[in-house]
């Protein structure tokens, strides 16, 4: 799909060089999608081109994390109940 979006000139010439655009839009979209849960980690991953450590390292970047939910945590304890005991 391809989205094109309208800006007047002083906003756009203030946003940054007209060919990192297109990029910085679709990080901003993808970080948002992702806060709000219409994207997953591998979904935001698959749709900038990045491997897990970069998605990693673009969540930190744009703060773009969800909070831990109890969920996350019963996620969590059934792997750690599942590694070997030493």
């Amino acid at each position: 799909m391809e989205v094109t979006v309208e800006l007047p000139d002083d906003i756009a010439k203030r946003l940054g060089e007209a060919s990192e655009m297109p990029r910085q839009m679709l990080e901003a979209f993808a970080a948002e999608a992702y806060r709000a849960q219409r994207l997953s980690r591998h979904q935001l991953g698959q749709l900038l081109g990045l491997d897990y450590w970069e998605t990693e390292e673009f969540l930190t970047r744009h703060e773009a994390r969800r909070p831990f939910t109890l969920e996350d945590l019963q996620i969590d304890r059934q792997s750690l109940a599942s590694l070997p005991q030493k």
